[in-house]
């Protein structure tokens, strides 16, 4: 047989037709004369009646669940609450058998857990609700790539192999290249500044990878990024394109994939624009109106950031970093000694995206490696970037993942990544 539909473009013009749909069966029930087989595919799902006059009615009665199949019929009108059509099943090509006991139940009825959906992943996205978080991350990179793309910035692809760190060496997996020391890439910074002195606005979606020993629900070996840069931008100008790529995947996702979000019981709201900015001092002078011991230069805290967003639960940036706790790129701000020019935007307590103005002087840069003890020898190619012509530029790192978990209102990372790499967990 040969599929002449999916699910989803059955109507009413084919009413009466011959058709044939292939998909898996998610249930199948005898009823004395008559079997039912609900049939799915990756687009919707529906219903086929077999009757007891035709020759395979035994054999399909004995049909496992989840089994890939072909079905030939004519399609009619249905009285059955959950389908607008039915099919009148003539005949039925058993693809694929599947072998029962499966390790998770794809429908969802029997509710496994997180590390036993992973191990069969594959199964696992024919639930409904998995599926719509995959189908939603789909949409949300088409979103950003449109975006993006209409802003004027062209899409790159960076190597994933480096032969230095792009921050000082720390959390990178390190591997032996043919002899010499290389690393997996955990950003890809230093490429998307040198590319900006030739086409000025670029962006990357892609895979990095951090070697942090975290077992944490927001935490994973390998990540998506999405990483734009752009020549004559401040971090102002930035920050406005990220605000408005948020904006405009949400009011995208909320005409376009309605279905998906209805599934997942999610209602997103556009949020208002500008995001609210608060400073890294306030923050700190909030924090210790709260009680905690805390000065100007110190990291934000887990608990310092929950606090922090128990009072703004939904987008903001936080700005004006200390130079200290920003890498070695980013430019300070005002010629301060003390603040940066580098922001971060949260949703409540959790990071979405670090970015920030960079140094685009050749003597300052090298001056900032000398400040953070870093090889100036390890930088020696992107540094003689910077004897080109290279212009002030600005740009951000978003995570995907992160985002992704805000927009289907899950609670783990490993929940909207396919196949989640942590210290723990190597396959599927």
């Amino acid at each position: 047989m040969k599929r002449t539909h999916l699910i989803n473009e059955l109507n009413p013009s084919d009413l009466n037709k011959k058709i044939v749909i292939a998909g898996w069966i998610e249930d199948i029930r005898k009823m004395g004369s008559i079997i039912f087989i609900t049939i799915r595919d990756y687009t919707e799902i529906t219903q086929v009646i077999f009757r007891k006059s035709h020759n395979k009615f035994e054999l399909i009665e004995k049909i496992p669940r989840q089994s890939i199949i072909y079905v030939q019929g004519k399609l009619k009108s249905s009285n059955a609450k959950n389908f607008n059509f039915e099919i009148e099943g003539e005949d039925i090509e058993i693809v694929s058998e599947a072998n029962h006991p499966l390790p998770i139940d794809p429908t969802g009825r029997i509710i496994s857990s997180t590390d036993i959906r992973i191990d069969a992943r594959a199964l696992d996205v024919r639930n409904p609700k998995v599926s719509s978080i995959f189908k939603i991350r789909h949409g949300i990179c088409k979103y950003i790539r449109e975006y993006l793309s209409n802003e004027g910035f062209i899409e790159i692809n960076t190597t994933k192999i480096i032969g230095q760190a792009v921050e000082g060496g720390a959390n990178l997996f390190k591997l032996n290249y043919f002899g010499k020391n290389a690393y997996l890439s955990q950003s890809p910074q230093l490429y998307k500044e040198q590319l900006t002195l030739s086409l000025e606005r670029v962006f990357e979606i892609a895979d990095y990878f951090r070697a942090e020993k975290s077992n944490t629900t927001r935490h994973i070996s390998e990540f998506t990024s999405v990483d734009i840069e752009s020549a004559f931008m401040n971090q102002d100008d930035v920050m406005n394109i990220l605000e408005k790529m948020i904006n405009t995947i949400i009011k995208k996702l909320n005409i376009e994939y309605t279905k998906e979000l209805n599934i997942l019981e999610r209602e997103i709201k556009i949020p208002k624009t500008p995001f609210r900015k608060i400073s890294y001092e306030d923050v700190v002078n909030k924090l210790k109106d709260n009680g905690s011991e805390i000065n100007f230069g110190d990291d934000l805290t887990d608990s310092a950031l929950s606090l922090i967003g128990k009072t703004n639960k939904e987008y903001y940036f936080i700005i004006d970093w200390p130079t200290n706790l920003k890498p070695f790129y980013i430019k300070s701000k005002n010629n301060s000694i003390q603040t940066s020019t580098g922001f971060d935007l949260q949703y409540g307590k959790m990071e979405l995206c670090s970015g920030g103005m960079r140094i685009h002087k050749k003597d300052e840069l090298i001056s900032k490696l000398k400040k953070n003890k870093l090889d100036i020898n390890s930088f020696k190619h992107h540094i003689n970037t910077f004897n080109w012509g290279m212009p002030p530029h600005s740009g951000w790192g978003f995570g995907l993942d992160r985002f992704l978990m805000i927009i289907t209102g899950t609670d783990n990372i490993r929940e909207v990544v396919l196949f989640p790499r942590d210290p723990n967990r190597l396959t599927p």
